[in-house]
C-alpha cells in the first residue's frame, strides 16, 4: 500500500511471431468461438494478428493450409496435441488479454513457410 492506495501487480506476457497460442478463436459471424490454438503472426500494440490451428484436416488440404504431422520434429516444440492444420485464410485480430497461454512455437523455417502461404492467400504475391 502506498500513499493509501492498494498497488495492484499486472502480469503480462510477452508474446513473438511464431508462438503457438490457445485463444478464444472467433467464428467468422463473429457471434462466438471457441478455444483453439492460433499462431502469432504479429504484435501490433495491444493487438495480436493471429492464424487459426484446427484438428480437423480436411480430406483435400488447399494450397492455403499447412500441415503439421505428429511425425514432425518440430511437433512437441509447437505444443500441440495432435495432427493439425493451419489456415492461412482464417486470420483474427485478438487484444493480448485473450491469450490463455503459449503453447509452444514453430521453428523460424517452417513460420516462414506459413507466412509466405498468408502471403498467397492475401494475394500479396
Amino acid at each position: 500500500m502506498q500513499n493509501g492506495k492498494i498497488r495492484k501487480k499486472i502480469f503480462t506476457m510477452t508474446y513473438k511471431p511464431g508462438d503457438v497460442v490457445l485463444v478464444n478463436f472467433p467464428f467468422t459471424d463473429l457471434l462466438s468461438s471457441k478455444v483453439r490454438p492460433a499462431v502469432v503472426i504479429t504484435i501490433k500494440g495491444a493487438d495480436v494478428i493471429i492464424l487459426g490451428i484446427f484438428s480437423k484436416i480436411p480430406e483435400n488440404i488447399q494450397e492455403s493450409h499447412f500441415l503439421i504431422k505428429e511425425n514432425a520434429e518440430y511437433f512437441t516444440k509447437a505444443g500441440l496435441k495432435k495432427k493439425s492444420i493451419i489456415k492461412t485464410e482464417k486470420i483474427a485480430v485478438i487484444h493480448s488479454s485473450n491469450i490463455r497461454k503459449v503453447l509452444g512455437s514453430l521453428p523460424e523455417d517452417i513460420f516462414k513457410i506459413v507466412k509466405i502461404k498468408l502471403r498467397k492467400t492475401l494475394e500479396l504475391e
